[in-house]
């Protein structure tokens, strides 16, 4: 009877302790980021009075070639309102090394998306988000993106003292 109390407890004791992060989802890939699938997120209706900071998650591995991605991001309000953005972030050091944390060949990279953001339209926003990476004098861009195995996004309420 106890043990079924206990998990509960220590379980929400657990995941409350990051209570900035309001919203958290990845998606896998298959070891490589097609140029045509399109990572669609339907966020959570939150609180329009508080401000937020937005965040996509990516993990890649050793396989991938580039020292920074592009990605392409199209935020959509319940309205009718579309916002996209083209964004370039740096995968690694100029010596090679990754950016990132974690141990080994995978790295997990928390990547700046919005700053600040108030969500005051009723209803449900969408955000979706492709790559747009190419090799150097190539127009085309890269069709398999090797080295990228998650896409995510996450939302943290700002913290206003």
């Amino acid at each position: 009877m106890l043990k079924y109390f206990f998990i509960p407890v220590v379980s929400f004791l657990v995941f409350s302790c990051d209570s900035k992060t309001v919203f958290s989802k990845n998606y896998s890939v298959s070891g490589a980021w097609n140029k045509e699938d399109v990572i669609n997120f339907d966020l959570p209706q939150l609180d329009s009075l508080k401000t937020y900071n937005l965040y996509i998650n990516l993990r890649n591995t050793n396989d991938y070639k580039y020292n920074n991605i592009f990605i392409i991001t199209q935020m959509y309000f319940p309205h009718g309102k579309i916002i996209t953005d083209t964004l370039e972030y740096k995968m690694a050091n100029p010596d090679g090394s990754w950016l990132g944390t974690g141990i080994g060949s995978v790295k997990e990279n928390k990547l700046w998306y919005k700053e600040n953001v108030s969500f005051t339209e009723e209803g449900t926003y969408k955000l979706k988000i492709s790559q747009a990476v190419r090799n150097n004098g190539n127009v085309a861009g890269v069709k398999l993106l090797e080295g990228i195995t998650d896409i995510g996004i996450s939302i943290e309420e700002t913290q206003h003292d």
